[in-house]
């Protein structure tokens, strides 16, 4: 398993459609793509403007195919109300979350 971490910037204005735009996006994804294991979203609490979105995935593989254009069309529409600032790759190592 591999964790994906995307930070976004996203103006204050554009908030509320980008978590609407992420959970349709995420669960799209999810449910129509090989090795997407879904995702959560996290805001940072001292500037909400600050988001992080964490994806987990099968494999480094599978992922990779998704990302075989530098912007997937499925995740068009949170380009358009949010900057992502940056793109981490986490080989899980192992989780005790419920």
């Amino acid at each position: 398993m591999i964790r994906i971490i995307y930070s976004w910037k996203v103006p204050i204005e554009n908030l509320d459609r980008f978590i609407a735009t992420w959970k349709r996006t995420t669960n799209k994804i999810h449910e129509e793509v090989k090795g997407a294991q879904g995702s959560f979203m996290i805001q940072n609490d001292a500037d909400s403007t600050e988001i992080k979105t964490v994806a987990k995935w099968d494999s480094l593989e599978d992922w990779k195919q998704f990302w075989k254009d530098s912007k997937p069309s499925q995740m068009q529409s949170m380009h358009d109300l949010g900057e992502r600032v940056s793109v981490e790759v986490f080989r899980e190592i192992d989780d005790f979350t419920k």
